[in-house]
């Protein structure tokens, strides 16, 4: 540079604002202006008003003279996001789909893990279930072939009581399985037909009173013509549930109390309850409600469930109201009750 020429600070920023746009920078405010090397001001830019604001750096212009130039430029930081807002955005949109299919994929495999326990225990409680009034009948016709009952007319009577019982608990269960499965397939129908709500009650109530496996009192309360539409075997199947399961869950006594309106019926137990936190998955398939290590009551896990599937393929709803050590009351409402 000829230091006898006067530096034009104008054409000096559009010399680096031309450099700068080569490489796609752009930023809001160039200016160069001449400095020496403790950086005191040789020519000025009258551009610049505030020095502290912006980026500089120095270029060397005439070493032996120790003269630079100095140039300010706005902070690049903005134009560096504002270039890479595409890519930012794209990888931050990438993560929240890495973290929503990592979090779906964990939430799947452990539903998946959670259903492939529940079949285990359901597969661990039906074989219970099933070889339970199998070999018990067994035993009983065991000991009418191999024993001299002919003689003992109330052992052979005890015998063949024990056998039928059996039988018949073993083709519930085996009812209930399948009108899960048919459920399932949705090939049930149902046959409804005009039902004596009360009488249906009483005839219910007075075989489960004759189980004598513990002391039952069961109190059918009703209004007088409670009838309802709806079909007649399942719906005896939903209240020996409702009743089996009030006295399975009990003590050496339980007091069962069925009130029947004109728009729903009601099973209430003083038996031990069901836990706050378990109330919302007793009508899921499988679903046991954890009693710790008591082993006295089994089950398979598809009785509620069937009474809920049951009652909204008629058109009802059930719901429960429970508290521990207090009892439950099971209530069914005829939301589309014919009378």
């Amino acid at each position: 540079m000829d230091k006898y020429i006067s530096f034009d600070m104008a054409v000096m920023d559009s010399v680096l604002n031309e450099h700068l746009s080569r490489r796609y920078i752009y930023p809001e405010f160039v200016a160069v202006e001449v400095v020496n090397g403790n950086d005191s001001v040789l020519f000025s830019n009258p551009k610049i008003t505030s020095r502290s604001r912006y980026d500089t750096f120095r270029i060397v212009i005439n070493p032996n003279e120790n003269v630079y130039y100095k140039a300010y430029i706005t902070p690049l930081t903005r134009h560096i996001l504002s270039q890479m807002m595409g890519i930012i955005v794209t990888i931050f949109l990438l993560m929240v789909a890495f973290a929503s299919a990592f979090w779906y994929l964990f939430r799947t495999v452990s539903r998946l893990r959670t259903i492939e326990e529940m079949k285990d225990d359901f597969v661990s409680n039906m074989t219970h279930e099933l070889k339970t009034p199998i070999s018990i009948a067994y035993s009983a016709n065991d000991a009418l072939l191999n024993y001299d009952t002919s003689n003992d007319p109330e052992k052979k009577e005890a015998y063949l009581t024990i056998a039928m019982k059996q039988l018949k608990r073993l083709g519930e269960l085996v009812e209930n399985i399948l009108a899960m499965s048919m459920e399932r397939r949705k090939t049930m129908t149902l046959k409804p037909e005009k039902i004596d709500l009360p009488a249906l009650a009483d005839e219910i109530a007075e075989a489960q009173r004759m189980r004598g496996d513990k002391d039952i009192a069961i109190e059918v309360e009703s209004v007088d013509d409670a009838t309802v539409t709806a079909d007649k075997s399942h719906l005896s199947n939903v209240l020996n549930n409702l009743i089996d399961n009030a006295i399975k869950y009990s003590g050496e006594s339980v007091a069962i109390n069925i009130k029947i309106s004109a728009d729903g019926m009601e099973v209430a137990d003083n038996g031990i309850g069901i836990p706050g936190k378990s109330q919302p998955y007793i009508f899921d398939k499988f679903y046991r409600v954890p009693h710790g290590n008591r082993q006295d009551v089994r089950g398979y896990g598809i009785g509620l469930y069937y009474v809920k599937h049951i009652l909204e393929k008629m058109g009802w709803s059930i719901s429960v109201k429970s508290q521990e050590g207090q009892g439950s009351v099971f209530t069914i409402k005829f939301d589309r009750h014919e009378s």
